[in-house]
Formats: C-alpha cells, structure tokens, sequence
C-alpha cells in the first residue's frame, strides 16, 4: 500500500516540482535549503494520506473483484443493499428481494421529497428504512446458504426416517419456508409504509401517525434480525 501511494501520480508530482524548485533556488539563494525537507515532508504526508484513504486502499489492494471472490468478504457496512441484492443466486428470492427494494427506494424518496415539517417528523424513519432493507439481504442471503446446505443434505438420507441427518433437512426446511414467508411479509409491509408516509404527509400534525410508522419499522427490523440470526446455516454436526 505504502509502495502504490508513493508512486502515486500526483505525489510523484509535488515530489519533482518541489526538488525542480529546490535545485533551481539553490543557485540562486543559500537560504533555499529548507525547501527540500520541506518537500519531503510534503511528499511524505500525502504518502502517509492516500496510504489510509479507503478508496485508493480498494482501488489498489482490490481493484476488480475477482470472479473467485465471494462477495462476503466486503463488509456490508460498506456496499448498498441494492449491491448486495444483485450478488444474490437469480431466481425466485432475489427477484423477490429486489421488488422490496423497490419499494423501499420509493418511501425513502416519499419521506426526502416530503415537507420540512414532515422530514422533521419522520428524522428517525430513514435510518430504520435502511437498517430493514440491510436486513432483508441478510435474511435472503442467508436463505440461499441454508437452501444449498438442505440440498446436500437431501442428495445423502439415510433409509431411516429418524436419522440426525434427516432431521437437519427438515429444520433447514423450515428455516428456507420461514425466510420465504418473511421476505414475501416484508415486501406487502413496505407497500403500507409507503401509505402511511403519505397520510403523514398529510396530517403531520397527528403524533398518533408517526408512532405507528415508527412502531411498524421497528417491528419489521426486530423480525428480519431475529430471523437472519434464526437462518444462517450452522454445522450440521
């Protein structure tokens, strides 16, 4: 990292300038000396700067994720939850979840789009949108591993119906139809956010208005969360 940003172009161009100036006074005044520490401090502090910028730290160390690269290695802090939706396996879920989104985008636009006095009101509402949105992913990502994990497991049963194994499919089943039933719930809950925002809108007046959109939000994130604890695999044993 500290050998990208030093060759960094525009570093390398305040380093040049700086000991072009430095030779070129040197001639002309014995007093220029304390430009060439001078430029090496310089030259060091954007070194040191762009070593710690997050950007040109992706832009170096990951540059193009490789086909190889699982996206989980990239913190969600750090990605969308749109992003994330796409890295999801296409198929029923992820159209699913992407619809949500949709959704989601379209109350988040009704709440910025709204009056001061209706921003004001619903301050808090934002964040908890997005924490829900992250929150469907999880869940749907989660979805997906326990769905590959209860395939594996249905290609190996054993004869008896009472196998441990046989029981591990079982229970990923009903985390799979928990997770499906919930993303379906999600998408149906944003829709009424989305009316409620606008009756707010309305009558931002009425404080009984916002504490049921607040009340809905927490209870849909208190859900997902619960639920993407519930449906990340765990070893089978």
């Amino acid at each position: 990292m500290l050998r990208a940003a030093a060759l960094r172009p525009i570093n390398i161009v305040v380093l040049v300038v700086g000991v072009g100036m430095f030779v070129t006074l040197l001639a002309a005044a014995a007093t220029a000396w304390w430009l060439l520490p001078l430029t090496l401090a310089t030259y060091a502090a954007l070194m040191f700067l762009a070593a710690r910028d997050p950007i040109f730290q992706r832009k170096v160390l990951g540059g193009e994720r490789s086909p190889h690269t699982s996206p989980v290695a990239v913190s969600s802090h750090e990605v969308s939850s749109e992003r994330r939706a796409r890295w999801l396996p296409r198929g029923e879920t992820r159209q699913k979840v992407e619809e949500a989104l949709e959704v989601y985008r379209k109350v988040v636009a009704a709440i910025e789009g709204s009056d001061d006095v209706t921003k004001a009101v619903l301050d808090d509402a934002v964040p908890r949108l997005h924490a829900a949105a992250d929150r469907l992913v999880d869940v749907a990502s989660g979805r997906e591993k326990a769905a590959e994990v209860a395939r594996e497991l249905s290609k190996d049963t054993g004869p008896s119906p009472g196998t441990a194994r046989q029981a591990n499919l079982r229970e990923f089943k009903e985390r799979i139809s928990a997770a499906d039933a919930e993303i379906s719930a999600t998408s149906e809950e944003l829709l009424d956010l989305r009316a409620k925002v606008v009756r707010i809108s309305i009558d931002s007046a009425n404080p009984d208005r916002t504490k049921d959109l607040n009340a809905s939000l927490d209870g849909l994130n208190a859900r997902l969360e619960a639920l993407g604890e519930l449906i990340t695999p765990q070893d089978e044993g």
